[in-house]
């Protein structure tokens, strides 16, 4: 019996010891470490990395860009990121449209490769992603080609134009980049707490705007003639489609915007891996 309670005791200071280092870490070193380095100490790190299946890691070869040019550690990482997305969310098809696996593998793989700089890369602010087999009708009587739904926690495709926007990844139009972007853009101005990637982002967002806000930034933004006219919407549009230039013209990007490029780059801890 003393041995029992001696044991449960020192599991009770051991988990204690535990949850102060944590709360010390994530209320006091890793929010002054963000403060001087304007990124997270670490974004990488899983006890049990999972992997894909053979077929699945083809995908990822055969079409994205982004996961061929990572290193083979980091390729694991982002491989166990495509897993753990693809079994966090529900995939419904409509039309009678079957979501094969390999379509989960596409979409997934689009969400991680733009939270791939970020430490936290699965959101509850959407449960389900629908799929349409071309353009829809939304609800609000006009025809979509995505939408991010945030009172149904829906994300939702239609999957001709998704695909075209990883068949042509150099056009700036990439639908799955355009609509995951909302979803970060939303989770991360409505949650931004401090010392986290949601916190970065946040902040550097806070900087555009000041960026953008004076007028002779904001001329040479529309003046450049680089951005289509749709990214003057609104704050969330001009977001969404900053990140599909980011990832599909960045030497482009760098060369006309280098300010606005750098400032995107800081947002989600890009890396040129």
């Amino acid at each position: 019996m003393e041995i029992f309670v001696g044991l449960l005791t020192l599991a009770l200071l051991l988990f204690v010891i535990f949850m102060l280092l944590y709360f010390i870490f994530g209320r006091i070193i890793e929010p002054a470490y963000i403060l001087i380095f304007n990124k997270p100490i670490y974004v990488h790190f899983y006890l049990f990395p999972k992997d894909l299946a053979f077929e699945e890691k083809a995908v990822l070869e055969k079409q994205f860009r982004f996961y061929r040019n990572l290193s083979e550690k980091k390729k694991r990482f982002f491989r166990h990121r495509v897993h753990a997305f693809i079994n966090n969310y529900q995939f419904a098809g409509r039309h009678g449209l079957e979501v094969t696996q390999e379509m989960k593998v596409k979409i997934a793989s689009t969400a991680v490769m733009l939270t791939f700089g970020m430490r936290e890369y699965i959101f509850d602010l959407f449960e389900v992603i629908v799929v349409y087999p071309d353009a829809f009708k939304s609800a609000n009587g006009n025809y979509h080609q995505g939408e991010f739904n945030p009172a149904a926690k829906a994300v939702v495709f239609s999957w001709k134009h998704f695909q075209e926007g990883i068949d042509f990844d150099t056009n700036n139009l990439n639908l799955g980049l355009h609509e995951f972007a909302h979803v970060l853009h939303l989770n991360s101005i409505v949650r931004r707490r401090s010392g986290s990637s949601l916190s970065i982002y946040s902040d550097m967002f806070d900087k555009i705007k000041e960026y953008s806000a004076i007028p002779y930034n904001r001329d040479k933004i529309m003046n450049s003639a680089y951005l289509r006219e749709y990214a003057y919407t609104n704050q969330y549009e001009f977001m969404a489609v900053v990140f599909e230039y980011f990832f599909e013209t960045p030497r482009e990007f760098r060369q006309r915007l280098p300010e606005l490029y750098e400032m995107v780059k800081k947002m989600i801890n890009y890396s040129d891996y």
